[in-house]
This record gives structure tokens, C-alpha cells and sequence, in this order.
């Protein structure tokens, strides 16, 4: 939902959904959740492809802070607090592990 905001050229992915959803229960996942932006656009896209029964979110990290819109998690991983200007970067391999950070302090 950000491709207004840069002023380079961002291509949009193509976004196939290749099963009927109408009727089905369905589970967003998402890495971090914060200001429920993410999940705002994939429940926009996933209306275009039908009216399903429920919408269930899953998340790996909560940051418990700075919601723009009344997005909660069903299930969660981990819930952080952090402040707006923190970042949280989820690595997987090889190794999982979640790492917070202050861009300006550790630059």
C-alpha cells in the first residue's frame, strides 16, 4: 500500500490466488505487526477474490504499539514493546531470531 508514497517506479506483484476462498476459513500470517497497514491491504486483496467465512490473523511479532488501524492477532509469537522509531528485523536462517533496533543509534 505504499507504491503512492515513492517516487521510483514500484511494479506491484501480481497476486494469484488459485483456490475459491468464497465460504472458507482463512488465516493471514504476517512477520511483525505494527501499524496493521499490511494486513489492512492483504484483506483488501483478498475480498477481491471472495466473501470468505473468517479471517483469522497469525503473527510472528506483536509490537503492541502504534496502531493506525483496529488491527489485533489471533495467534501470536511473541508480543515486543517497542517505540515508533525502534525497528524489528525477523531473521530466519540460519538460525531464527528477532533483533530491535534504534536506525539512528546503530547505524
Amino acid at each position: 500500500d505504499d507504491f503512492r508514497q515513492h517516487s521510483g517506479g514500484l511494479v506491484p506483484s501480481k497476486t494469484d490466488i488459485s483456490i475459491l476462498i468464497e465460504g472458507k476459513q482463512v488465516i493471514l500470517i504476517d512477520d511483525v505487526l505494527f501499524t496493521g497497514r499490511t494486513i489492512r491491504s492483504g484483506l483488501d486483496a483478498l475480498i477481491d477474490f471472495g466473501r470468505p467465512e473468517s479471517v483469522e490473523l497469525l503473527v510472528l511479532i506483536d509490537r503492541n504499539k502504534s496502531r493506525q488501524f483496529p488491527i489485533e492477532a489471533d495467534y501470536c509469537g511473541l508480543k515486543v514493546d517497542t517505540v515508533r522509531s525502534q525497528k524489528v528485523k525477523v531473521v530466519w536462517q540460519p538460525q531464527s531470531e528477532v533483533h530491535i533496533f534504534n536506525p539512528e543509534l546503530d547505524a
